[in-house]
């Protein structure tokens, strides 16, 4: 079964960047995040929903 929340080092794996960049794109808004328990999570639509908007953009 596919994750379906990944935390940010996961998250910036997936992408193919750093997590000191996955963290500016929450806190700039274009990554979608959650916070539970104390811990940030992304989920796996989120990330999906950004690689589609940079294939919008090139």
């Amino acid at each position: 079964m596919e994750k379906l929340l990944h935390r940010p080092k996961e998250a910036a794996a997936v992408l193919g960047m750093s997590r000191t960049a996955v963290f500016r794109l929450i806190r700039t808004g274009e990554l979608r995040s959650v916070k539970y328990e104390g811990y940030r999570l992304i989920p796996a639509a989120a990330l999906e929903a950004f690689a589609r908007s940079l294939e919008e953009v090139a």
